[in-house]
C-alpha cells in the first residue's frame, strides 16, 4: 500500500501540535504538582529554606496528619460528601424524569414549556430575590439548601432530551403491552438504556455540589453546615498563616505551618474528585458525544 509522503510543511505543522499540547499540558499540571510537593514537604523547611519547585526538600507527612486532627474539616468534608452524593442522584432522577416528559409527544404545550424553560437558562430573578425566596422557604441553615435549589436544571435537561429522542418507541410500546404505566417505563426501561447520558450529568453535576463553595458561604452560618470548600475559602481569606494554622491545627507546631497547611487542605479537598472522574470518562465522553451529534 502506497503511503502519502509528508511535507516539509507538515513536518513543522505537527511539531508545532506537539510542542504547543506539551506547553497546554504543563502550564495546567504543574500549579497542581507545586501545590502537592509544598503540601509533602516539611512545613518550617519551606518557610526558611526558600521556594520549592519539583521535589520535596523535607518529606513530611505532617501537613495532612495536623490537617486530619481538625473536626472542623472533617465535618466539612462529611458535608460536602453527603450533599454530593444526595444532590446529584436527587438531581439526576429528577431532572431525567422532567425530560422524559417532555419528550412525549403528547404532552399538551410543550413548546410553551420549552420557551419558558429556555428564558430561565439567561435571566434569572438576582442574589437578593433569592436570598429572600430561600430564607421564606425555610432553607437558611438547612441541609436542603444544597439540595432542593439544585433537583432541576434546564441546561441538563436538554442533553436528556435530545437523547431520549433517540430511544425507539417500540421499547415503550412493548413494556406497555405488558402493563407497564408511564412511571415504570422510565425507570425500568428508559434509565437503564440511557447509562451514558446520565453519567454525563452525574459527573457535571457532582464536580458542580464538590467544588460549590458560595451557597455554604451565603445561606449558612452554621459551621457544622458549611461544606469543605466554604471552610476553605474562609479559612484562605483570613489571609493569616496564624490564624490559618489556629483555623485548622489549633497551634503552629514546631514543623508546620499556614501555607503548609493550606498546600495540604487544598489537595484534601480536590483529590477524591479527580478520583472519580477516571472511572466515568469513558460514559462522559460517549453520552457528551451523542447529545451533541444527535439532539
Amino acid at each position: 500500500m502506497k503511503r502519502d509522503r509528508r511535507t516539509l510543511g507538515d513536518i513543522v505543522f505537527d511539531n508545532i501540535n506537539v510542542i504547543g499540547m506539551l506547553l497546554l499540558c504543563f502550564i495546567t499540571l504543574y500549579p497542581i504538582w507545586y501545590v502537592l510537593v509544598n503540601s509533602l514537604n516539611d512545613g518550617k523547611d519551606a518557610m526558611t529554606g526558600g521556594n520549592i519547585y519539583w521535589v520535596p526538600r523535607m518529606f513530611s507527612f505532617e501537613n495532612y496528619s495536623t490537617v486530619f486532627k481538625n473536626a472542623g474539616i472533617m465535618t466539612a468534608m462529611g458535608i460536602t460528601i453527603a450533599k454530593t452524593v444526595v444532590g446529584t442522584v436527587i438531581h439526576v432522577f429528577f431532572t431525567a424524569m422532567v425530560a422524559y416528559a417532555y419528550s412525549r409527544k403528547e404532552l399538551i404545550g410543550r413548546n410553551v414549556y420549552m420557551v419558558i424553560g429556555t428564558i430561565t437558562m439567561f435571566f434569572g430573578g438576582g442574589l437578593i430575590p433569592t436570598y429572600l425566596w430561600y430564607r421564606d422557604l425555610g432553607l437558611l441553615d438547612h441541609f436542603g439548601v444544597y439540595i432542593y435549589p439544585a433537583m432541576f436544571s434546564f441546561f441538563d435537561l436538554v442533553i436528556f432530551l435530545a437523547f431520549f429522542r433517540e430511544i425507539p418507541d417500540g421499547l415503550e410500546e412493548a413494556a406497555k403491552i405488558d402493563g407497564a404505566n408511564d412511571f415504570s417505563i422510565f425507570v425500568r426501561v428508559v434509565l437503564p438504556v440511557s447509562l451514558p447520558v446520565v453519567a454525563t450529568i452525574a459527573l457535571f453535576h457532582g464536580v458542580w455540589q464538590w467544588n460549590d463553595y458560595f451557597t455554604g458561604l451565603l445561606y449558612t452560618n452554621k459551621e457544622v453546615l458549611q461544606p469543605i470548600q466554604t471552610f476553605l475559602y474562609r479559612v484562605i481569606a483570613q489571609s493569616s498563616s496564624n490564624q490559618m494554622a489556629q483555623a485548622v491545627g489549633g497551634s503552629i507546631t514546631r514543623r508546620v505551618t499556614g501555607q503548609s497547611l493550606k498546600m495540604a487542605t487544598m489537595v484534601i479537598t480536590t483529590f477524591p474528585i479527580v478520583l472519580a472522574y477516571p472511572f466515568l470518562q469513558r460514559y462522559f465522553v460517549k453520552g457528551l458525544m451523542i447529545g451533541s451529534l444527535k439532539g
